[in-house]
């Protein structure tokens, strides 16, 4: 089930826009000085830019948007993209919603290392889960069945469900990513905002999306009108890109404090089973480190989590080791290096597309 009215149909074919110099000039005089201008960043050349856009519409990308200190360097929509047409982000998702608790913790209706089984009250006593805390929910080392099954819309009760999960590890032993966790947390929400009259989306909304200027937002709900917190929420690429922004400012936009800086600092602290993830945000940390190696993300994470080694990996050796990621299926991206003041954003359909590769083509390393 999709709430909210879907995404305006694109009024006219979209194309790649490249901005390079100052407005009030010209056409035919800005172009002669665009291509004499140097580069518009010491990285981002306008050689690197069309190389990484063509790298990405070359693997099924239909927008790529890159915004260097609040400027538009480019941005495209090929292969029948728009910058109208939202497309699911799948598990960027997930960070909305870590942002949200972020800020019930600020307004004290809840501690991220308080146990879930506060709220989730039938889980007291019970072997494992009666002591897993928020905290472990959203780094996912608190050892429950990702049941992947959630995703279906089949599910009429996500929470329901999710509060039946399992433990399959010990508490910080394993990393096992999936949808459970974020339904338990949507559960934790729903009965935290009760007596407020409000819904987890509800929330998001009113503390997240509307203040970063987003406006209508799609999702997946279920029977219930719960959202899909793993990956239910549809964006354009304008959209997700505020997101970015407040990622650059570190919970704050403009002059607006949105999550308190130190609060959005724990987003970007690896835990010790995965330090490539904090809380929502996939980490570079790594690229620096004696040893480290590039891992594919989403190839990592279509093993068994038993499987999975995450220790001494990077996204990118060739990046800051501040980039963060948002990362969704599909290789829906949104990428933000505060070193740089840069916000990318990429999205697609599933090819063979590597992080890695297409940041060392932007960055010109």
């Amino acid at each position: 089930m999709l709430r909210s009215p879907p995404a305006q149909m694109p009024l006219n074919a979209a194309g790649r826009r490249l901005r390079l110099a100052a407005a009030n000039i010209l056409p035919a005089l800005w172009l002669l000085l665009a291509l004499a201008a140097p580069p518009v960043h010491a990285d981002l050349t306008r050689q690197a830019l069309h190389e990484a856009a063509d790298y990405s519409a070359g693997r099924r990308g239909c927008s790529l948007l890159v915004i260097e200190h609040g400027k538009t360097l480019l941005e495209e929509y090929p292969n029948g993209g728009d910058a109208h047409l939202a497309h699911q982000i799948y598990s960027g998702t997930k960070a909305f919603f870590t942002l949200a608790v972020l800020v019930a913790a600020q307004e004290g209706l809840l501690l991220l290392d308080e146990p879930v089984a506060n709220t989730i009250t039938e889980w007291r006593g019970t072997s494992r889960r009666g002591d897993i805390t928020l905290r472990e929910l959203m780094n996912f080392s608190d050892g429950l069945d990702p049941v992947f099954h959630l995703h279906s819309d089949r599910v009429t009760d996500r929470n329901a469900l999710a509060l039946r999960t399992a433990s399959v590890a010990p508490i910080g032993t394993a990393f096992t990513y999936g949808p459970s966790h974020g339904q338990v947390l949507c559960e934790v929400l729903r009965r935290k905002l009760a007596a407020r009259s409000e819904t987890p989306f509800g929330y998001v909304q009113h503390k997240l999306l509307n203040p970063l200027g987003m406006g209508t937002v799609t999702y997946r709900a279920d029977a219930q009108g719960m959202p899909l917190v793993a990956s239910g929420f549809f964006l354009t690429a304008r959209q997700w890109s505020r997101f970015g922004a407040l990622m650059l400012g570190r919970g704050t936009i403009g002059r607006r404090e949105i999550v308190p800086p130190k609060a959005f600092a724990a987003c970007w602290q690896g835990s010790r089973i995965n330090p490539m993830f904090g809380l929502g945000f996939w980490l570079n940390s790594g690229a620096t480190r004696k040893g480290s190696r590039e891992s594919d993300i989403e190839d990592m994470l279509e093993k068994k989590w038993q499987d999975q080694d995450w220790h001494l990996r990077c996204i990118c050796r060739s990046a800051p080791a501040d980039l963060v990621a948002v990362v969704g299926s599909g290789y829906q991206r949104l990428f933000v290096i505060p070193s740089l003041d840069l916000v990318v954003v990429r999205q697609g359909t599933n090819a063979h597309f590597s992080d890695a590769e297409f940041l060392r083509k932007l960055l010109n390393r």
